[in-house]
């Protein structure tokens, strides 16, 4: 399925619903982070050596929430005029700038931590 079409099914599951009157951008931010901490739920308390195992044992809740979280960013990005594919490029550029390959590679500091 096309991103595009994606969008238009669940602007529609809102609109067909009469949800409009509660997406608004503060309210869908606050969703997105509620289903991005379930999906952080699923791994709570287990090693990080082990939490790959763990989203291969608990492969349809992962799935169902990774669903979600994508869902409730569309949808604000619909609400706000975000187009997410735009950002991610425009963000993907910045963060090259900040993290290039001769610093930043093999090691997980910020780049404000650079020499």
């Amino acid at each position: 399925m096309k991103l595009n079409v994606l969008i238009s099914e669940i602007n529609q599951f809102a609109q067909d619903r009469d949800w409009e009157q509660f997406h608004n951008p503060k309210d869908l931010a606050i969703a997105l982070g509620i289903e991005v901490s379930e999906l952080q739920e699923l791994m709570l308390w287990v090693p990080t050596e082990k939490s790959a195992k763990r989203v291969r044992e608990k492969m349809t809740e992962v799935t169902n929430e990774v669903g979600d979280v994508l869902i409730y960013l569309l949808r604000f990005c619909a609400v706000t005029g975000i187009d997410p594919l735009q950002a991610a490029e425009n963000k993907l550029k910045l963060n090259a700038e900040k993290y290039p390959v001769q610093k930043s590679r093999g090691n997980s500091k910020k780049y404000t931590e650079f020499d």
